[in-house]
């Protein structure tokens, strides 16, 4: 009965930010920085916090609260329209180290769609695959999906987008390389390689006022029947399930990360910018890089991924000092 209750207290809180990466360490309760909302909560369930925004009112993002300022006043915001016509990139050509081999991991979904994050010490990225591009250096902290494709490419938009983010040694983002996803003929090894999908928790579409409160009635009412419960029983930790469902994490999970690399030629051709997280705080200084080429799913592939998937497209923002392509 109590895991059963923590399980569903958990999912209370589930409404997300954009996957953080923080749940890499097994057994350790993961976290989402969300201005001043931070919470923690099931070690079952990674990064889930109550957010005050929704994907679907991005455009009123800067006016919810005065940290998500530069949602609204950024000079360099993404996701942005890219063009073929426009050209490619001929700087900043980004260079791959320790993507050859297998890596571990916890795989799991965000809230939005499915999510690997990478085992490592603690506070130590360096041991992690990286990409240079000039002088930088950035480690692959995790990678998420997003669906639909965060950017359009001449005006289409793909089924899904990949975003595989890097840090800087202190753990910081610095870098995000997007690979779009469509449906094709064949199967894709990359995802053949994983376990079945993770659902993502219902619920994310509501408005965001009537999501907090709905939200907070169903914390309190569930917090008090658990301290009613938990005073006359001993304390039991959730195991994870509930009603037998999946465990919100699996963990140490193989994955091989050349195919995926391999499957875009390496980023041979790409656009590159200057820009921002596409959830709040919409922070910004990150270097963006989105493949030309399209990573092609089998249809049943591409099935199961949006069956794990609910809307997470920020709306496309207004290109203004992201220096698109230049050096």
């Amino acid at each position: 009965m109590i895991p059963r209750l923590l399980f569903a207290f958990s999912l209370a809180t589930s409404t997300l930010a954009c996957a953080d990466h923080t749940n890499r360490q097994r057994g350790h309760l993961s976290k989402r920085y969300l201005a001043q909302k931070r919470e923690e909560v099931s070690s079952t369930n990674p990064s889930y916090i109550t957010a005050d925004w929704a994907y679907d009112a991005s455009y009123n993002w800067g006016a919810i609260q005065p940290d998500y300022a530069t949602c609204q006043t950024g000079t360099q915001q993404s996701p942005i329209a890219l063009s073929l016509t426009a050209g490619l990139s001929s700087y900043h050509h980004p260079t791959f180290e320790n993507y050859d081999r297998n890596v571990s991991g916890n795989w799991t979904n965000w809230g939005y769609g499915p999510a690997f994050t990478l085992d490592h010490p603690p506070d130590d990225y360096t041991g992690l695959p990286s990409v240079k591009w000039d002088n930088v250096t950035a480690y692959l902290k995790g990678w998420h999906i997003h669906a639909p494709a965060d950017h359009s490419v001449g005006g289409d938009r793909s089924k899904a987008e990949m975003h595989l983010v890097h840090v800087d040694t202190e753990g910081h983002e610095v870098a995000v390389l997007a690979i779009r996803l469509d449906p094709g003929t064949a199967t894709m090894p990359f995802f053949a390689q994983l376990p079945e999908m993770v659902p993502f928790v219902t619920g994310s579409g509501r408005s965001p006022n009537d999501q907090e409160r709905k939200e907070k009635k169903k914390r309190s009412e569930l917090s008090e029947t658990l301290t009613g419960l938990l005073s006359s029983q001993p304390a039991t930790r959730a195991s994870g399930q509930a009603n037998n469902e999946k465990p919100k994490v699996v963990e140490d999970v193989q994955m091989d990360m050349a195919p995926l690399l391999d499957g875009v030629y390496r980023f041979n051709e790409f656009w590159t910018y200057k820009g921002s997280l596409t959830s709040p705080p919409c922070m910004e200084g990150i270097r963006w890089f989105v493949a030309r080429t399209i990573a092609f799913t089998s249809v049943d592939q591409m099935r199961a991924i949006l069956g794990a998937c609910t809307y997470s497209a920020r709306a496309e923002q207004e290109v203004w000092l992201h220096e698109i392509n230049s050096a």
